[in-house]
């Protein structure tokens, strides 16, 4: 059994950086204190091959990545397209990860689906094709949008994913409306579960319509009574599932990092073949 705990992106965690840190250290230096990170930027653009050469360069062997499926692959940009024409942009995307695949540190492809994906015909049939198209990666699947798990069809949701063999993305989010989903504690892959933690900021969830949404929607901080209550799960969940992968997310206030060490130290993990830790030689 295996708990991984890492951090949606490494840039913005100023707690593990000391103030000398450029940015184009901090990988290197991100990876000193975990053994996964989320590659969030891969949401944004399908990224270079010579990014991912860069970046297993600066990561141990032992370290993996999720990477976020480009946000034109899970609809996020609203336009429409053929199937050919999504199936070229999986191809570009799947190109670009290529050093990593080849390296064997993907940990996992994570494609997270906007709130209006809702359960009906056509975005099963995405899934599938998704599924398919990508056969051999392990692929993790998040919902936004809570008629997934809506009684009528929750068994469903759940039975197709693994069926598919769908790594299940649980969710521990606000619980405010439609575009969120609650938290389902079942694990659909044979080898891997993912965990990812958004905070539960209720009031600021919905937001979209700020020019600050993004940062009021991850604004918070789980209390140690909350991450407790969250290491009981943990282990619960480690024995239904071989590989169990927790990230933080709940970065807009620079929470993020010190709840994933508190959550370590409650889980009383200590990680080895990271990278060095760099070294203040005045601090002694």
């Amino acid at each position: 059994m295996t708990i991984n705990i890492g951090l949606t992106g490494w840039g913005d965690h100023p707690s593990l950086y000391s103030e000398n840190t450029r940015s184009e250290n901090k990988l290197s230096e991100y990876a000193s204190h975990f053994p996964v990170v989320e590659v969030d930027t891969a949401f944004y653009a399908i990224q270079p091959v010579s990014r991912y050469e860069k970046w297993l360069k600066e990561t141990p062997d032992s370290f993996s990545f999720v990477i976020k499926a480009f946000n034109q692959l899970t609809g996020h940009d609203r336009e429409s397209r053929s199937v050919q024409e999504a199936r070229d942009l999986i191809l570009r995307y799947e190109e670009s990860i290529q050093p990593v695949w080849e390296a064997g540190s993907v940990h996992t492809l994570l494609f997270q689906f906007p709130p209006w994906f809702d359960v009906r015909k056509e975005n099963i049939r995405k899934l599938r094709y998704i599924r398919e198209w990508l056969e051999p990666y392990p692929i993790a699947l998040e919902f936004r949008n809570r008629t997934w798990f809506q009684d009528e069809y929750r068994e469903q949701t759940l039975s197709f994913m693994k069926d598919q063999q769908w790594i299940h993305s649980i969710c521990d989010e606000p619980q405010a409306g439609e575009g969120s989903v609650p938290r389902v504690l079942v694990p659909t892959h044979p080898e891997k579960t993912l965990v990812r933690f958004h905070g539960r900021n209720t009031h600021g969830w919905n937001k979209n319509g700020r020019k600050d949404w993004r940062k009021v929607r991850f604004l918070y901080r789980y209390s140690r009574e909350e991450l407790t209550e969250w290491a009981e799960k943990a282990r619960e969940l480690e024995q239904q599932t071989p590989e169990l992968t927790l990230l933080f997310n709940n970065n807009s206030g620079g929470d993020a990092a010190d709840n994933a060490k508190q959550f370590q130290e409650l889980l009383d993990i200590q990680y080895e073949d990271l990278n060095p830790r760099q070294m203040d030689l005045f601090n002694f």
